[in-house]
């Protein structure tokens, strides 16, 4: 599987520069405000967390995670095959890609730099319940890089991400062929064994 893509994508959630202003629509405020926590808690304590992991490894847990909804990310990432998977195999998947984010999300924040992050103007109604939050993320010696990030509201009016886009490529539909590819040589027990396997090697087990 391709997973560069998505370490890409994730690093750009923790590059926030500025903070987010009482005027601001709720999914912007959103965005700014996890960033500037993360970044924040990265910068005074980033000797510890070299130290030991397991800190950053939390941080992402407790602060990054709770704003994705990793269902539709994965019945998205899955496309038709979602209908053949059982409730016990979707969970699963959702789990399992949960856990690859983490790990993935946790090592790169290490390595961060301080990129430039341009927040454009929101575009869209206050009472919408899909938005798009779009970014230019500049960095030394290269042409800036569009991020926008897909959320919707939910009943009890919280926002979650449910795609990110990187120079004009979704992150799942980069994993759609990636899953289509597990699911067409070992059904979805298949791609579920592939991601467990990525998982435990990721742990060291």
């Amino acid at each position: 599987m391709k997973y560069a893509r998505m370490l890409m994508v994730m690093l750009l959630l923790g590059v926030g520069m500025s903070r987010a202003a009482d005027s601001e629509p709720e999914p912007v405020k959103l965005i700014r405000s996890t960033a500037d926590y993360v970044l924040q808690q990265i910068r005074t304590r980033k000797a510890e967390l070299e130290k030991d992991s397991s800190g950053i490894y939390d941080l992402v847990q407790k602060k990054i995670l709770p704003h994705f909804d990793f269902r539709i990310m994965s019945r998205g990432a899955l496309g038709r095959y979602w209908r053949r998977a059982t409730e016990a195999q979707k969970q699963r998947i959702a789990k399992e890609f949960q856990e690859l984010l983490v790990r993935t999300y946790a090592t790169t924040l290490l390595n961060y730099s301080d990129q430039k992050v341009d927040y454009l103007p929101f575009r869209g109604k206050r009472d919408d319940k899909r938005v798009t939050v779009a970014t230019r993320v500049h960095s030394p010696g290269g042409p800036p890089v569009p991020i926008n990030y897909r959320l919707y509201r939910t009943s009890d009016g919280r926002w979650k991400i449910y795609d990110v886009v990187v120079d004009g490529v979704s992150l799942v539909s980069n994993y759609r062929s990636s899953f289509a590819t597990e699911v067409k040589k070992g059904g979805i027990e298949g791609l579920i064994h592939s991601l467990e396997q990525h998982n435990r090697q990721q742990r060291g087990a």
